[in-house]
């Protein structure tokens, strides 16, 4: 069996940053009309589900102008 508690110092910090990270594009879905590809609705799914990678993809290619 391998033993987790010796990753415990890395993954707490990253699992942190995750939640954080889907917490932050989260709010900003749900705050602005504007998105430059799909709809609300899409972009809610990609930042709850895709874990790390769903938010930063929103960052990157969804977000709307001001």
């Amino acid at each position: 069996m391998n033993d987790y508690t010796e990753y415990m110092p890395f993954l707490i910090p990253l699992a942190i940053l995750e939640i954080i990270l889907a917490v932050v594009a989260l709010v900003h879905v749900l705050r602005h009309p504007h998105y430059r590809f799909g709809n609300r609705p899409l972009w809610i799914l990609i930042v709850v589900l895709v874990q790390i990678i769903g938010p930063v993809v929103y960052f990157a290619f969804g977000r709307g102008d001001e």
